[in-house]
């Protein structure tokens, strides 16, 4: 839908596409997509676990380390904003092949980089490629599938949601204790190739419209592009630097900010701009925005807070926390094809869908903010088990209130937004837990100090590490109370703000 609507709009002569007759192809052209993105989840999220054994080897600093995480993550987002107009430009298809090739053989290069510097370097433009591969697949999805399925192929982008992360954890401790290290790099290769296949057999190929270039929005790339980079960094290290007291957090953050206001301004009056903003005047798509913020903070709390808990204070290494991942992410590949199911009858109301998701994930929550130091991994299995269709719950009615009630023509548009909050969301998420922690910890240091500091003990050293064990505990069963709060609170808003919308399949 993105390329064929957007080619439509350019001041050029319209090339009239043939449709595109569903069938086979198209299902293996999907797949291959659905893949590509998966594997560039799994990338980010294996190198960020299996960060430790790559400084390691190849003698990093710990705060170098740290900017390798924040130098993927920054062009990674920018990519999701922009990637959909050079789809369109250079062709569906085309596109999603260079970004592929890209990315697996910046993958391919990455253990051999001769430095720091150059390590960083190939980690951002890989950053850049894997970005731009979650939009394409909301494009195949919603152009190519017809309607009586087209929610399994909004399913299917919600799988990168809930099954990606979830398998960051196994696939780190497989590579990293059975392999070597330099196969959280490399583990990319093999699925890229089959997804490479898979792409250029199954999709059909458009023109290429280079003619579009007469009305790019040279100026909003140039604000755009440095805006989203300098927030994301900001967030990424924000934590690690002491946020506004560092004068490079400041200048990252607020120079962002002013940037985005003046990026966003030129896209109010472009007459083809990245961001459409008079669309945020849907209430569905904005409240599925807003929706989709909170939800993505919740979903990498229940992965962050019990592999956190399991690490720091039982000594689980990733391998021992890789089963209580695994509850959750594999069932997803029967779980979400199930919601998808429930929400293309007509007689179901998404909306209520989506509330029973955002209550599944307060539940698991709450009885997560129950924990006491004893707990091992068999004590979060009930947590993670409500997980298990909450998540799917979660997002899934999300992505059909945001793409059902936009027009055709906006469609585009409407991707843009939402793949551009996902991937930023992700990332805010990441520095609101991290800032969380810090406060809570710090909070339960002092107080359990004050409790304990005028009583006489023998062991002092051994007293220090059971009271930081004991803030720790504390603080990650806040956290879990926090996302209980948060989930709860969407849930509140459904009845007010967003319409009802129909499956695709009964209009």
């Amino acid at each position: 839908m993105t390329a064929a609507v957007l080619a439509g709009q350019v001041s050029t002569p319209a090339i009239k596409s043939v449709p595109t007759p569903f069938g086979l192809r198209i299902i293996v052209g999907l797949l291959g997509v659905l893949l590509a993105v998966l594997v560039s989840g799994f990338n980010e999220n294996v190198t960020k676990i299996a960060l430790s054994d790559i400084r390691g080897a190849m003698g990093i600093g710990h705060d170098e380390g740290s900017w390798l995480i924040a130098l993927y993550a920054a062009p990674s987002v920018c990519a999701m904003a922009f990637a959909p107009w050079f789809s369109v430009t250079f062709s569906l298809r085309c596109f999603t092949l260079c970004v592929i090739t890209g990315f697996m053989l910046l993958g391919l290069l990455s253990p051999h980089a001769p430095n720091l510097g150059s390590l960083m370097v190939l980690r951002a433009l890989q950053g850049l490629a894997g970005g731009a591969l979650p939009p394409m697949l909301m494009t195949v999805a919603l152009r190519f599938l017809p309607p009586n399925i087209k929610v399994y192929g909004l399913a299917s982008y919600a799988l990168t949601a809930t099954f990606g992360p979830g398998l960051g954890t196994p696939l780190a401790a497989f590579w990293v204790e059975y392999v070597g290290w330099q196969w959280a790099f490399w583990q990319v290769i093999p699925l890229s190739l089959v997804a490479m296949v898979a792409v250029a057999w199954g999709l059909p190929q458009d023109p290429v419209r280079l003619e579009r270039f007469k009305q790019f929005d040279w100026r909003g790339l140039l604000l755009g592009f440095p805006a989203i980079a300098m927030l994301v960094i900001g967030l990424v290290q924000g934590e690690r630097l002491a946020w506004f007291e560092s004068p490079l957090i400041a200048l990252l953050l607020i120079g962002g900010g002013l940037l985005l206001i003046l990026f966003m301004v030129n896209e109010w009056s472009h007459p083809l701009p990245f961001f459409k903003l008079q669309m945020l005047k849907i209430r569905n798509l904005s409240f599925a925005l807003f929706s989709l913020a909170g939800v993505l903070v919740v979903l990498l709390a229940v992965v962050v807070i019990p592999s956190g808990y399991l690490a720091q204070v039982q000594g689980y290494r990733p391998l021992q926390t890789a089963p209580l991942m695994l509850i959750v992410a594999m069932p997803q590949l029967l779980a979400l094809p199930l919601v998808a199911a429930l929400c293309n009858l007509r007689w179901i109301d998404c909306r209520w869908v989506l509330a029973c998701g955002f209550a599944m994930l307060a539940t698991s929550c709450w009885l997560g903010s129950h924990m006491t130091s004893a707990w091992i991994r068999d004590d979060f299995y009930t947590v993670q088990l409500l997980q298990i269709f909450g998540q799917p719950m979660a997002v899934l009615p999300l992505l059909m209130l945001s793409t059902g009630s936009i027009a055709p023509p906006e469609g585009p548009f409407a991707s843009a937004w939402f793949n551009s909050v996902k991937g930023f969301a992700a990332v805010l998420a990441g520095g609101v837990l991290d800032a969380l922690t810090t406060a809570r910890l710090h909070f339960h240091s002092t107080m359990l100090v004050d409790r304990l500091g005028n009583m006489p003990f023998v062991d002092g050293a051994g007293l220090a590490r059971r009271l930081q064990q004991q803030a720790m505990v504390l603080t990650y069963a806040d956290l879990y109370l926090y996302m209980a709060v948060l989930a709860a609170a969407l849930i509140l808003i459904i009845p007010f703000v967003p319409t009802r919308i129909y499956p695709p399949r009964a209009t």
